[in-house]
């Protein structure tokens, strides 16, 4: 087998994602029939900017979805010769296809590790920062409206947490004497139970006055919720869906941990400008209940930012993930994880670029796409 041209291992790439072009093209072709059915997201598709960030949001949502699919070797697999092998070289032993890449320096494909660690990335940082979006709206609701007392203690708990560098705070929470102190599961069983409690507030606040609904949501919300909240928090699922390894544990927690104060700060201010509305006092005034107001009046209003927030969030713990993996502190050492391969990649860089350089393109795209979305849904916001 001859090697690759430049223009046949685009070709290759190009046809190697296929799955993913379907899908994209799919979702695309469906957006813009109902464009004016889709609220925000639809509007999102008449600003450039927010084309090309959801292009690419999307891309690599697919490419982890379909990873499987796409990989043209395991991405943990090494292959005897291939150690540091050009883009475009044929696998010395046996038959198979292209090191369309190339090879590392454990001589596993790199494009199969650029794939697969889309699915480590997209797998953490969304969820994570969702589940610290619960905890941050969960405190800065109450924060922001009662004010008082409980205003001063929870601000100055996140003031303390922000007081300390986030690099420094994500060493600190997965360094290995914290890690045999059983910290990080201490903190797993605090932070998710929030998602749990909101959920349970918030069906409580709305549906109180029709308790066959309510009976049925709260049911709902235990049965999902704490089986959710066992097999992440304890790895006790007995379906195995849900298992965290002790290291993604650790990061994740990290995540939710130190992503959760500034999130607190923002929904505090933005409760304090919002209750002074006419809307709240109207609430106030047909007697609605106090997390009613806050969870079905000022907190759809403050929605805007939020969401504005929620993506370019993503973006930044996407960076943080690829930073600790740099540092040798990401899933695992094996992982195809962005960061770590970039790490590895780098330390041969003057002589062999092309290992180090597909991830780091990947995670750059990414958080670009988000950056785009974000910036085109705060377009939408100030018109709004």
């Amino acid at each position: 087998m001859e090697p690759l041209s430049g223009l046949q291992i685009v070709t290759g790439i190009l046809a190697q994602l296929t799955p993913v072009w379907i899908c994209l093209a799919v979702v695309f072709f469906l957006s813009y029939m109902f464009k004016n059915r889709l609220g925000l997201y639809g509007q999102v598709l008449d600003n450039t900017l927010g084309v090309i960030g959801l292009f690419l949001v999307f891309f690599w949502i697919f490419t982890a979805l379909l990873a499987d699919w796409c990989i043209t070797y395991d991405p943990l697999r090494q292959m005897s010769g291939m150690k540091n092998a050009f883009p475009g070289m044929p696998p010395t032993v046996g038959e198979g296809a292209h090191f369309l890449l190339g090879g590392d320096n454990l001589a596993r494909d790199v494009f199969s590790r650029m794939v697969m660690g889309s699915r480590t990335v997209l797998t953490i940082a969304p969820a994570a920062t969702l589940f610290a979006y619960m905890v941050g709206i969960t405190l800065g609701l109450p924060a922001g409206f009662y004010l008082g007392w409980r205003d001063t203690v929870l601000s100055f708990a996140a003031n303390l947490i922000l007081a300390f560098p986030v690099i420094m705070l994500f060493f600190l929470l997965v360094t290995p004497g914290i890690i045999e102190m059983g910290l990080p599961t201490i903190m797993a069983a605090i932070l998710f139970l929030f998602p749990i409690i909101f959920l349970m507030v918030l069906f409580t606040s709305r549906f109180t006055p029709q308790p066959t609904k309510l009976a049925i949501y709260l049911a709902i919300t235990l049965v999902i919720g704490l089986w959710v909240y066992f097999g992440l928090a304890f790895n006790m699922d007995p379906f195995g869906i849900l298992s965290m390894n002790s290291n993604t544990l650790n990061i994740f927690v990290a995540v939710v941990f130190v992503n959760s104060p500034t999130i607190f700060r923002i929904v505090r201010g933005l409760t304090i400008d919002v209750k002074t509305r006419d809307f709240v006092s109207a609430a106030q005034t047909r007697g609605e209940g106090t997390w009613y107001i806050m969870l079905w009046e000022i907190l759809p209003n403050v929605r805007g930012p939020l969401i504005v927030d929620f993506c370019l969030r993503i973006g930044y713990t996407t960076i943080l993930l690829g930073t600790l993996g740099f540092f040798g502190l990401g899933v695992s050492p094996e992982s195809p994880d962005w960061g770590m391969t970039i790490n590895e990649g780098r330390k041969l860089l003057s002589i062999y670029p092309h290992p180090a350089l597909p991830p780091a393109f990947a995670l750059m795209t990414l958080v670009l796409g988000l950056n785009f979305l974000a910036d085109a849904l705060r377009e939408q916001s100030l018109k709004d």
